[in-house]
């Protein structure tokens, strides 16, 4: 394996459900939540400069705003935090007629809307959905019939958009049509990957190559793949639940990686003291900067 992808703990979080891997290049900031642990932390790019807010509820994601406050995802919307105080605010109510959902993924866009997924907080009925957020405001539910909504990732040239039922074990791609008159936001639904029994796709990054990078949980490596499908490379780490990842550093060339110790046995988290850690590890290939909401 190449030296450069051997992961090393950054931070020893312990997180329950550590969740969106963030990189924020106007501060040079990781940023990633414990959406069962019910905190959002920030630190350096190095692990460094740690600091944590408790969020009242579980939050599923956090991404940077223009405003230059941060936006969250709670379980019955999206809400605007302040770093400063610690406060949220709410901003845009979803599903509120779905009390057993929550959200559990995003992904802010070239043009400044987010994509995010909602989900069965069971993880048994297929409740959860795709949705976009526009810098207008507009709010569009994309796709639905979910179980475990997660990775929205999109291509580099803008055209292709990934995301996941994690039970199901499938990526599915889609081709962007922002135009509601041509009968929708996604079109040309389609399996991308299939993965076999014990490989469970978490969230999802692409790189300046346009190779999918596929966190897999329960199955401790990240997988690399081509945008035809093919299986490149893999990154091994010392526990299973793989969660997310984010390409960051001043060059995009670190990738940064959440991890979870939930539904680990006593003896198996024993055996991987440090899941719910944050991880590095350095790539050949840099990653696609991180957008700012547009609204918020």
């Amino acid at each position: 394996m190449n030296r450069l992808m051997e992961p090393e703990c950054i931070w020893d979080a312990g997180a329950h459900l550590g969740e969106g891997a963030l990189w924020h290049a106007a501060t040079r900031s990781v940023y990633f939540v414990d959406i069962k642990g019910g905190r959002i932390h920030r630190c350096a790019a190095d692990g460094s400069r740690r600091r944590s807010w408790e969020a009242p509820g579980q939050p599923g994601f956090v991404v940077p705003a223009a405003s230059g406050s941060l936006v969250c995802a709670l379980e019955d919307g999206l809400y605007r935090m302040s770093e400063a105080t610690g406060e949220f605010t709410p901003l845009r109510r979803v599903e509120e007629d779905l009390p057993g959902n929550r959200f559990n993924d995003g992904y802010v866009d070239a043009g400044g809307n987010l994509w995010f997924g909602s989900m069965d907080d069971g993880q048994v009925r297929p409740t959860g959905a795709l949705y976009r957020l526009d810098r207008d405001g507009a709010l569009a539910r994309a796709d639905d019939g979910y179980i475990i909504t997660n990775g929205p990732a999109i291509s580099p040239d803008g055209r292709t958009l990934y995301h996941t039922d994690t039970p199901l074990r499938r990526v599915y791609a889609f081709d962007l049509a922002f135009d509601p008159r041509a009968g929708g936001l996604l079109a040309n639904k389609r399996v991308f990957l299939q993965l076999p029994e014990g490989s469970r796709p978490d969230g999802m990054a692409v790189d300046s190559e346009g190779h999918l990078w596929i966190a897999l949980f329960g199955a401790g490596r990240i997988e690399r793949y081509t945008a035809a499908g093919r299986l490149v490379g893999a990154v091994r780490f010392p526990c299973s639940n793989i969660t997310k990842l984010a390409f960051g550093g001043d060059d995009l060339c670190t990738a940064y990686v959440t991890t979870a110790w939930k539904g680990l046995s006593p003896e198996q988290r024993a055996a991987q003291p440090l899941a719910g850690g944050l991880f590095a590890f350095r790539v050949d290939t840099p990653g696609l900067p991180h957008n700012v909401l547009a609204l918020g």
